[in-house]
């Protein structure tokens, strides 16, 4: 230490200042440049835990704003307030700590400037996770995960492969890499190991990276069929600053609310009541503001369970997990579909933010116990159920995988803590809302079922992808940050192995009924961190920059493989269109019609037009009803009744697809009370039906998207 702080101290040359003003400026240069890389280091906490606090606060004035029948706008005014207050009790405490560390550091700072100040410790660089004490068990998990992985990537191609053999082999990895986990938690030391440090220049590449990632979630658009209800819902509450407690897509707020979709979440009410307060269409105050921000803090959750996680090579780890989801994602449901194609969506977020903030926050939790650790979990268990429904089935999962870890270790107390703080609230505002509004049902949501060997195709793929997903599965737990990372790791690899066992999901289907999310069990699973974490693998070499080197082969290897084997978020095969310029998440085309059918002089009534176009409509303006804002819903108001036959029936005449004859027409728009109908100058028959049925036509659209519109006569 003498040796530094004399290589720091001596002056080059001769200074002739007095040698009273030759400490000061130093020291308070020091201090001050202090200052402003702790706060880098610490922005990315910062941001994403305040962003947790923020909408767990809005979540419960929400669910509190049912009790005084609270307008959306004026709970978004209370809440503006609340966080104003909440962010100057932050840095005034913030300022309070960080300047007594920096003052207390002062004396030491000429030993910190001989160091880079934002490298690595050669302690986080570098170290291993403790050796497994039974080198035969080792052996045997890293043969199990082989095959499993290998034949889970080849069941879902041409080769003929029971599913029973990844089941099976992918369980006996598991429970290995469990027994070996605990064995080296059981025979190390006792003291809780540090976190490992975040340095400026970490933080500051994960803030970059988070802010080009937001930037280009301008540019890609991808319109799913799931936007007709959330974002329909937000643009419906931003024009009327109500909340719709019935069904707000097929009657005014007067039919009955679809089961499989209470009330409890608040993303799309915040959306709607941010768009009401600062006056700009609720689509556009989605897309091109919340989105932006929701992609940033996605990004940034990724990376602090990457660094915590990861042994060594954090910035490698999540280089890889950012190209995974940007070059894994296709048209299915891998998690590179649900970022920020899908990020907009409640449980877009849920799965790409929320996901590995649980886990960060309850290696917080295991590993210092602190109030602090346990408040977030409490937060974030509250933003989830905010984001989604969904998050009162998977947050079970993960919270149970990880309480039965630390059961094995001993560390029951904090386990089940951990589950009351992260399972309270989400389960009990589903209880509530369900003992206050009635009965839930899923008829409404998609009742395919997916087997083990379709779901783990659906999530984490086949082929080369699949077999590389299975590698981080199986394999993650040896290649986490020894003790509670590596425990976590094995406790979720556990649990999801349990699934893939043939049959598992099955018997929960039986059970409980939720078939319909049940293809979604494997976002318990960090997975994108999982896949970062192959390359921190610890490959033997003589020296550590050969050592670097591999663990940058590698790393490459994976990219290369995405690249090759997969499907680029960017692919139209991912339904997603690269735009020139910022646009709503819709096509083109379909946007402009819906416009300009909502600025022409209608009738009163139902709008009658293309499916597309219909289920455009509610995302457009909430002020023009449609007969059918989506076929898939109406299971939830039987498909046999007349309500939904009268919707099909016009649709398919409207879209092209069938022929039916005035006699059955005429009935049907008069029951359904239909106003205007607009078709596609291509349906011929639409164009010579109409009139007959007493319409006169009274607008056309020209190319592209040539279109003619009927009102009723009066």
């Amino acid at each position: 230490m003498a040796n530094v702080d004399s290589i720091a101290v001596a002056p080059a040359e001769p200074d002739p200042t007095p040698r009273s003003g030759q400490v000061a400026r130093p020291a308070n240069d020091r201090a001050g440049w202090s200052r402003v890389r702790a706060l880098v280091a610490a922005a990315p906490a910062m941001l994403t835990d305040g962003a947790v606090i923020a909408f767990a606060l809005f979540t419960v004035l929400y669910h509190l704003a049912f009790l005084g029948d609270l307008r959306p706008s004026v709970t978004f005014r209370i809440w503006l307030v609340a966080c104003v207050v909440l962010a100057v009790v932050a840095v005034l405490r913030a300022r309070r700590r960080v300047g007594a560390a920096t003052d207390s550091a002062a004396t030491d700072s000429a030993a910190t400037d001989s160091t880079p100040a934002d490298s690595t410790p050669a302690a986080q660089e570098e170290p291993g996770s403790a050796p497994p004490t039974d080198r035969r068990l080792l052996i045997g998990v890293l043969v199990a995960a082989a095959v499993a992985a290998v034949s889970a990537g080849l069941a879902g191609t041409s080769v003929s492969v029971s599913w029973w053999i990844p089941g099976v082999a992918g369980l006996l990895a598991a429970v290995g890499g469990l027994l070996l986990v605990r064995q080296a938690w059981l025979s190390g030391p006792v003291p809780t190991p540090a976190a490992p440090a975040v340095t400026a220049t970490q933080s500051a590449y994960a803030l970059v990276v988070s802010v080009l990632v937001g930037i280009s979630s301008f540019f890609l658009a991808r319109n799913t069929p799931d936007d007709v209800y959330y974002v329909g819902k937000s643009v419906w509450i931003a024009e009327r600053d109500l909340i719709p407690l019935n069904d707000f897509l097929f009657s005014e707020n007067v039919l009955p609310p679809m089961g499989s979709q209470p009330p409890v979440p608040s993303i799309e009410v915040f959306d709607g009541a941010f768009a009401n307060v600062v006056g700009i269409h609720a689509s556009s105050a989605l897309w091109y503001v919340l989105l932006p921000i929701m992609a940033v803090f996605a990004v940034l959750a990724l990376w602090r369970l990457t660094h915590r996680w990861a042994p060594r090579r954090p910035m490698l780890a999540f280089t890889v997990a950012i190209a995974y989801l940007y070059l894994v994602a296709g048209g299915d449901a891998a998690l590179g579909t649900f970022h920020l194609p899908r990020l907009h969506e409640g449980k877009g977020i849920f799965v790409s933010a929320v996901i590995p903030l649980m886990w960060l926050y309850l290696t917080e939790w295991f590993d210092n116990r602190s109030r602090r650790s346990l408040l977030l979990i409490v937060a974030l268990s509250i933003t989830a159920i905010g984001l989604t429904n969904t998050a009162a089935i998977i947050l079970p999962m993960l919270v149970g995988a990880a309480g039965f870890a630390m059961l094995l270790v001993g560390r029951w107390k904090a386990a089940v803590v951990a589950a009351v703080a992260a399972l309270a609230y989400p389960i009990g505002s589903l209880v509530v809302s369900r003992l206050a509004l009635g009965g839930m049902s899923a008829t409404g949501a998609d009742d395919v079922f997916f087997d083990a060997a379709s779901t783990y195709r659906r999530t984490l793929l086949f082929g080369v992808v699949g077999v590389i997903s299975g590698l981080a599965l199986w394999c993650g737990a040896l290649l986490a940050r020894r003790r509670t990372p590596a425990l976590l790791a094995a406790g979720a690899t556990l649990a999801m192995s349990v699934l893939f066992v043939p049959g598992v999901l099955q018997l929960l289907s039986a059970l409980s009924g939720i078939s319909v999310v049940l293809w979604r069990v494997p976002w318990l699973l960090a997975l994108p961190t999982l896949i970062g974490l192959l390359c921190t693998v610890r490959v033997p070499a003589p020296t550590r920059a050969l050592r670097r080197a591999a663990s940058g082969g590698i790393a490459v290897l994976l990219v290369a493989s995405f690249a090759l084997f997969a499907t680029p978020m960017w692919s139209p095969k991912s339904w997603v269109e690269v735009h020139e310029r910022p646009t709503w998440k819709l096509p083109q085309q379909r946007q402009s019609i819906a416009f300009w059918i909502k600025d022409l002089d209608r009738p009163q009534g139902l709008l009658l037009a293309p499916k597309t176009i219909m289920r455009t409509t509610p995302i457009v303006t909430s002020q023009v009803r449609v007969v059918l804002p989506r076929d898939f819903y109406l299971v939830e108001y039987d498909l046999t009744s007349q309500f939904a036959k009268d919707r099909l029936l016009l649709a398919e005449f409207a879209d092209g697809t069938a022929s039916p004859t005035p006699a059955e027409l005429a009935p049907a728009l008069d029951r359904l009370d239909v106003g205007t109908i607009c078709v596609y100058n291509g349906n011929q028959y639409a164009r010579d039906t109409a009139p007959q049925l007493g319409y006169q036509e009274f607008a056309k659209r020209p190319k592209p998207g040539a279109m003619t519109c009927f009102r009723r006569a009066d």
